[in-house]
């Protein structure tokens, strides 16, 4: 009878996986860190669009956001993301995008540190390992599509390095997760990038195998997937036309150069010291897997690590192939470490066995009921605190124009706006339809022509008015510490209307012109397109 008890007692203690999971969702909303999901405005706009599809049960094919663009061809490249985030919003306005989002950091997190133990890696090591890792990963927690990238790379990792370990027919799933992968997020190349190095390092590792020993067969295999999953990546609105823009938009100079998640990540920023461990970490488990021969593992970690360092963006996927082959490193070590004579660690070391392959941390049942009661508690807070200024989901009023939003009231709509490309999502969040832009966060649509003319103009180039006489302008929203705020502000033909030191609100004066304005002193083009 005891016996009987204890096993249905078992059935409701948590995994550790399932305790990260929770662990990490809490982390987010009761640190404050859930509201920080909203910091980038491209969320407002994703909604907008979904909203639209599902409303013209259509794909837009046309821009639908700017007057300086209006009518030109758009790629609505995220659609089904773009649908989840609109019904979402639908259902619990802000909040549901969030916690969506939150939902897939903590299940991403609670995926990794689940293979780690897979793996065989020790269990005080995964924890540490994925502590870093989440750390690291919070440069890009933001509620964007791309978050389905940092959840999807990880599954496909997992499932690559179980079939190396017994190949079965699971493997070739990838090319379905490929066709919703596509759909979702054009970080669907991760996996096709993923996939080739697989098959290049294969090759490597048949050709390094003596030849009476080698075998085609795995290298064949992963050809085989590449070329299923790359097909699949065809099954989208835009069949071939996506790869196209994608291409183009990835190999354009102006975008590398100036927009801030392209560039290389800033090493003082927040979470670039545990990127910099994790970059060490993995960096130098390469030349033991060289020397066991791994090279499939070897290649990812350096591919990785220097798309890492290229682009910030990349650092989410670096995390989440070098966590795994760090631990996996670290806890050969960890494991000479636990035969030393010191007491402390000797301990350590049999806790980590304790709860490692075999324990709790890895016990067959991933998710029980914990997991979802905890997302179920977690919407409730969220839905109930709409109306709380700690719990309500919404923009940031350090990071966007909210209050000056709300002294215009709805003055906005209708006026061609100068402002920033991140306060342009807001105002589509805000006011579509019945307000148009100049410039929004989808710098793949506008171009470097455009975005030129609109780095000269924040900068307070000595053509600005010519551009803003080109444009029609007749309202300017800027940032305070913008250089154009300093020289608007002083202009005559330009009257104040709202000035909280954080945003500032200028209207022009009727019947005015800035062609004949005098220049102002130019600045170096910068700043976020």
């Amino acid at each position: 009878m005891s016996e009987d008890r204890t096993k249905l007692n078992s059935k409701w203690i948590p995994s550790l996986t399932e305790m990260v999971f929770v662990s990490v969702l809490a982390w987010l909303f009761l640190s404050g860190q859930g509201m920080a999901l909203l910091s980038d405005g491209d969320t407002g706009w994703h909604i907008r669009t979904g909203e639209y599809i599902l409303q013209n049960h259509s794909m837009p094919r046309q821009d639908l956001f700017s007057f300086s663009r209006a009518g030109q061809p758009w790629f609505a490249w995220e659609w089904l993301s773009e649908v989840i985030f609109a019904g979402l919003h639908k259902a619990g306005g802000l909040a549901g995008v969030v916690l969506l989002s939150g939902v897939v950091i903590a299940a991403t997190s609670a995926v990794v540190f689940r293979y780690m133990i897979w793996q065989g890696s020790d269990m005080l090591v995964a924890v540490v390992l994925m502590l870093v890792a989440g750390s690291a990963s919070t440069v890009h927690w933001l509620a964007r599509p791309h978050l389905f990238s940092y959840l999807f790379l990880a599954v496909a990792i997992w499932v690559l390095e179980a079939d190396r370990r017994r190949p079965t027919q699971w493997v070739f799933a990838l090319a379905g997760l490929s066709v919703l992968w596509t759909n979702l997020h054009g970080g669907f190349v991760a996996l096709l990038v993923t996939l080739g190095i697989y098959l290049g390092g294969n090759i490597v590792e048949t050709l390094w195998a003596p030849a009476g020993e080698r075998s085609w067969g795995r290298a064949k295999r992963y050809g085989i997937l590449l070329g299923l999953a790359l097909a699949a990546t065809l099954v989208n609105p835009y069949t071939w036309r996506l790869h196209q823009h994608i291409f183009s938009y990835l190999r354009s100079d102006f975008i590398l150069d100036h927009v801030q998640e392209f560039r290389s990540p800033n090493f003082r920023g927040e979470g670039m010291r545990y990127f910099e461990v994790l970059l060490f970490a993995g960096l130098a488990a390469a030349p033991a897997l060289v020397r066991r021969r791994d090279v499939t593992s070897a290649l990812m970690l350096v591919f990785w690590s220097h798309a890492a360092l290229l682009s910030a963006r990349h650092v989410l996927l670096y995390v989440v192939v070098a966590a795994p082959l760090a631990a996996r490193e670290a806890s050969a070590w960890w494991a000479r470490a636990g035969q030393s004579r010191v007491s402390w660690i000797r301990t350590l070391h049999e806790i980590g066995q304790d709860y490692g392959t075999g324990g709790v941390a890895f016990s067959a049942r991933a998710v029980g009921w914990l997991a979802p009661a905890f997302v179920v508690m977690t919407a409730g807070t969220l839905f109930a605190g709409r109306h709380s200024d700690r719990l309500r989901s919404e923009f940031s009023k350090e990071q966007f124009p909210v209050a000056a939003c709300q002294a215009a009231a709805g003055q906005l709509a209708g006026h061609k706006i100068f402002t920033s490309d991140q306060w342009g999502d807001y105002l589509i969040y805000r006011y579509y339809p019945k307000l148009k832009v100049f410039i929004d966060g989808r710098s793949d649509f506008y171009g470097p022509e455009l975005g030129q003319e609109y780095l000269r103009a924040m900068n307070s180039h000595h053509q600005w008015g010519e551009i803003f006489d080109r444009y029609g302008f007749d309202l300017a929203l800027l940032p305070a510490e913008w250089p154009l705020a300093t020289t608007i502000k002083a202009h005559p033909n330009w009257k104040v209307k709202y000035d909280d030191g954080k945003a500032l609100l200028l209207e022009r004066v009727a019947g005015s012109s800035e062609a004949a304005a005098a220049p102002a002193t130019g600045h170096a083009a910068g700043g976020r397109s």
